[in-house]
């Protein structure tokens, strides 16, 4: 496959490095600017439409949340109604006198409504009538004259039973609910709508129906709250039933044209016609607010981008050209001198008394006269290099001995020490050169979990047979972390701290507590607390050489999110924390053979 590419590629190839470079810079400078071109536009589109729909979203939320509030209102202005003891029982009444008997009552009753109204719509300035029924439908109103509207007739009664709207406020049992349009009035007047609540005695046990409320409101309110320019409609449909309502709509034709389609296909209908489309959910209502705006228009921007790229590009084509002729003569020239300087340095010579211009090539040309220059004192550096690593190498083979000498010497006294009764200092002995043995670990920086443990055992046991056993160690640690390998030499020192500065100076016997954990983040958590003496000043204590090489190899192996923390209080007693992500571990360099 390569020899053929190779091979298909050589067909194309220019003889001369001018022509090439031509070729290259022309390759290299023109598709890539249509290409970010491209890019750019597309990016741009999709970023200025996944704004604009967020930023209408937001809009859309903040104009319902806006008609929630007035409608909310609406709603307890409703309930505000039904409170009033004196206008239920005057209901309550009405439904049970003649009609002849009525107009006495029928005028206390419009008198106490407008008095309600007159209290509580202050700020309703979007109400434009309300109406309250009695089981006989007889009505009085607030803001409206003639009562019923198109229902006002001899049959009012059974055609707003039949009425849907009057079924679906049955079903509601007393809950408020809104219709698109005025159902007082007939479907060709748009300017309302209307919220009915079926109005029931709270004073009874069984909830008895006492009348009917109707609230008409002024669709101005959403006008008001939209902010409507010439290339953006907005739409407010009632999609609760099988058929879709038009509510609210800027673009008027809504009204004749959408009233039985399904909400998706308005809106995939308004997407096809080059549209953008946001849509938000009404809490109180159930209603789709829907704002459409031109694609062209929201895309203006992007387009001029377009342009402006494709001109660039063109721009830089031809500059391309041009000065890749230009720039292509001083190349080649230099490149020519440098070739004859290599076959004269092939052939021994090794210094040239040509000059070069001061740039990319001329950098060349300089580079490779101080290359041969230079040529000879390298020799003798890899040489005196290759001297250093063989004295490396021996001493590392030193330091390999001197540990076997440590652990026969100490044997040796383990066993003079078990042969005149000396068992303290046999183990002693023993403990020393199990320590001595887990320190070195072989020249491995990692040391299993469980061993590092074991060191501290013998490390506990060389000092509680120096200080007549008034040390106690304690051990808690997770058994799925023992196999965990960590740094050696980690947690010994604090151990080792804890001895000398908080319980050796403490009179009588002392404490150690270790505990190891792995927390849900993934980190490990050590914990050495003892009760000894605490610390008056650790920001000294911290300076030291024990605390400071432990904090130290943490950050350089574990990284900068590993801590080592210290608390203490005087006469009370001192805790360190060491806090490490075992999976951020990494090696600096040759790991058996380096210390740190």
């Amino acid at each position: 496959m390569i020899k053929h590419f190779h091979k298909f590629a050589s067909r194309f190839r220019f003889r001369k490095i001018r022509s090439r470079f031509l070729a290259v810079m022309i390759a290299l400078s023109v598709p890539p600017i249509f290409i970010v071109g491209v890019l750019s536009y597309h990016i741009s589109k999709e970023t200025l439409i996944e704004n604009h729909l967020q930023a209408n979203e937001n809009h859309l939320k903040t104009t319902s949340e806006r008609a929630d509030l007035l409608l909310r209102n609406v709603i307890n202005m409703e309930r505000i109604i039904l409170s009033n003891k004196d206008l239920r029982q005057q209901l309550i009444e009405s439904g049970s006198i003649s009609d002849q008997e009525q107009e006495a009552l029928k005028l206390s009753t419009s008198s106490r409504l407008q008095q309600i109204m007159s209290d509580y719509a202050t700020e309703q300035k979007y109400i434009d009538s309300v109406c309250l029924f009695d089981n006989y439908f007889r009505a009085v109103c607030y803001g409206r004259s003639d009562n019923a509207g198109r229902y006002e007739s001899e049959n009012k009664r059974i055609g707003i039973k039949e009425s849907d709207w009057y079924k679906k406020a049955v079903q509601a049992q007393g809950k408020e609910i809104f219709f698109a349009n005025n159902v007082l009035e007939d479907l060709d007047w748009n300017k309302t709508f209307s919220s009915v609540k079926l109005l029931r005695n709270p004073a009874s046990k069984d909830f008895e129906t006492i009348g009917l409320l109707i609230v008409n409101i002024n669709k101005s309110m959403f006008s008001e709250m939209m902010n409507e320019t010439k290339n953006n409609e907005y739409l407010i449909l009632d999609a609760s039933n099988n058929e879709t309502n038009t509510v609210y709509a800027s673009n008027s034709h809504y009204y004749d044209e959408n009233s039985k389609n399904d909400l998706s296909e308005i809106f995939k209908q308004k997407e096809e016609d080059g549209y953008v489309v946001s849509s938000y959910e009404n809490e109180t209502t159930g209603w789709s607010f829907g704002y459409f705006i031109e694609e062209q228009e929201l895309l203006k921007q992007p387009h001029q981008i377009r342009a402006v790229t494709n001109l660039i590009a063109a721009l830089i084509a031809i500059s391309a050209v041009i000065f890749s002729v230009i720039l292509s003569d001083t190349i080649t020239r230099p490149l020519q001198r440098i070739k004859k300087m290599m076959v004269l340095w092939a052939k021994g010579s090794s210094e040239f008394k040509e000059t070069f211009h001061d740039d990319e090539v001329g950098a060349i040309g300089e580079t490779f006269k101080r290359m041969t220059a230079e040529n000879k004192d390298l020799s003798e550096r890899l040489i005196r290099s290759q001297l250093k690593e063989r004295e490396t190498e021996l001493r590392v083979l030193q330091a390999q001995i001197n540990p076997h000498f440590l652990y026969n010497t100490l044997d040796s006294i383990y066993w003079m020490a078990m042969i005149h009764n000396h068992e303290d200092i046999g183990k002693m002995a023993v403990s020393l050169s199990e320590s001595f043995k887990i320190s070195l670990n072989k020249g491995k920086e990692l040391i299993p979990l469980h061993q590092e443990l074991k060191h501290i055992e013998h490390y506990m046991t060389i000092q509680n047979i120096r200080f007549g056993n008034r040390f106690t160690y304690i051990q808690e640690v997770d058994p799925d972390l023992l196999d965990q390998e960590i740094l050696k030499l980690l947690l010994q020192p604090l151990v080792e701290n804890a001895i000398y500065h908080g319980l050796e100076p403490k009179v009588g016997e002392g404490t150690i507590r270790l505990t190891a954990s792995r927390l849900e983040s993934g980190y490990i958590l050590f914990i050495v607390e003892d009760d000894g003496v605490g610390i008056k000043d650790i920001a000294l204590t911290e300076k030291g050489y024990g605390l400071g090489n432990v904090r130290e190899r943490l950050k350089i192996y574990y990284g900068s999110t590993s801590s080592l923390t210290i608390k203490s209080e005087v006469n009370k007693g001192t805790k360190i924390e060491i806090r490490f992500n075992p999976n951020e571990g990494r090696w600096m360099g040759d790991v058996e053979s380096r210390n740190f």
